[in-house]
């Protein structure tokens, strides 16, 4: 029995970068190239007709740029894994918060583009059933919190950050905050397999929320959050893997 191809769409306004790729993707068995396009409007219908697994676009095109084409994919059944490829490492953070599984820079680099098609495979060619159905349950799951004597139901993508302090633990989102019974530690473990990184003893943050890292001192970092006044803290022994995460 043959092994499942993943059919990829590679979307970039330059021919030498959709050659380059091309050719770095063909030694990977698991990756066929069903179709390419020269520009975001049409990878955006040759996406939505021909429906692949990953697209491999480029961010910068004349047209339609590569996150407003993912942005318009949005509303699929099914949408696709999203891979970045471009020239710009400052597009890093944000493309993340697009949903971005990596983000590759040009020029290629044939071990990362290994990495990305492993970190692929994993996702989406791994046979472990229960981690499937545990993806299912985390897509439908919203976390409970109480309000007023109500219990009110958070949908994971809502939440910019989490934060123990004082004795007391708030969950905030882009309406309003939250007090939880829940310590830090129990909500990192309820939202596990979603975007969120523990930053600090004291914050969980949601990293497509994560605008800016910023230098603070002593080789730690704070971050700046989409809509949020207060810089969240990054203590020096969670800097590496935070950078990581992201790409960076």
């Amino acid at each position: 029995m043959s092994k499942k191809k993943l059919r990829a769409i590679i979307v970039d306004d330059e021919l030498y970068s959709r050659a380059e790729l091309k050719h770095l993707l063909s030694s990977h068995s698991s990756i066929i190239i069903i179709a390419e396009a020269d520009s975001g409007e049409k990878g955006l219908e040759k996406a939505l007709t021909q429906k692949p697994d990953i697209i491999f676009v480029d961010i910068e095109m004349s047209d339609m740029s590569g996150m407003e084409m993912v942005a318009a994919l949005e509303n699929m059944k099914n949408p696709p894994k999203v891979v970045f490829a471009t020239a710009y490492s400052e597009y890093a953070v944000k493309a993340f918060r697009y949903g971005a599984v990596d983000y590759l820079l040009k020029p290629f680099s044939a071990d990362e583009v290994e990495e990305t098609v492993q970190r692929l495979e994993k996702l989406l060619l791994s046979g472990d059933t229960d981690q499937i159905q545990e993806s299912k349950e985390r897509a439908i799951g919203k976390l409970a919190v109480e309000e007023e004597g109500k219990i009110v139901y958070l949908a994971p993508n809502k939440i910019i950050y989490c934060t123990h302090q004082h004795r007391e633990t708030i969950i905030y989102t882009k309406q309003q905050s939250y007090q939880s019974r829940k310590t830090l530690k129990e909500l990192e473990s309820k939202l596990k397999g979603y975007s969120f990184y523990r930053t600090h003893k004291s914050f969980l943050v949601n990293l497509k929320e994560i605008e800016q890292l910023v230098p603070w001192f002593n080789g730690a970092f704070e971050l700046k959050l989409n809509n949020v006044e207060e810089n969240i803290p990054v203590s020096r022994n969670y800097v590496k893997e935070l950078r990581e995460q992201l790409e960076l």
